[in-house]
């Protein structure tokens, strides 16, 4: 007779080593990345943003199943808090590159000014004989 097992299976509970090879990852992809940002290699940007958000996901997910039992070493947090605040620093940079590449195209490329009151030529003040 088979029966069904419905137990769900226990939560691996990162321990320090875990914390310290997932905190790597990030702090690398975030040195990536602020190398990246540094060249405007907008190829390398886009590859090491999408690595920093999955390293950013793994992390976090580790850090937070570590921290239901207590078990996050406090050099890790302060390493954490660290990587957080690089991460709001790149961001910035992100949006302020974004901010600049917008003015340059507004001023190589002006957008053309639709016409809202101007001068009524025959056809338009036909309109407003009745």
């Amino acid at each position: 007779m088979n029966t069904l097992n419905l137990r769900p299976a226990p939560v691996h509970c990162p321990d320090a080593a875990d914390l310290e090879r997932l905190l790597s990852a990030v702090e690398g992809d975030l040195d990536a990345l602020g190398d990246s940002l540094r060249l405007r290699d907008s190829t390398r940007i886009e590859r090491h943003s999408g690595d920093l958000r999955e390293a950013l996901t793994r992390a976090l997910d580790g850090f937070t199943r570590a921290s239901r039992s207590g078990q996050i070493p406090a050099a890790l947090r302060a390493r954490l808090v660290k990587a957080s605040g690089q991460v709001a620093v790149q961001r910035e940079s992100l949006l302020r590159a974004t901010v600049a590449l917008d003015g340059a195209l507004e001023a190589l490329l002006p957008r053309e000014d639709a016409v809202v009151y101007g001068r009524l030529d025959s056809r338009s003040s036909a309109l407003f004989t009745h």
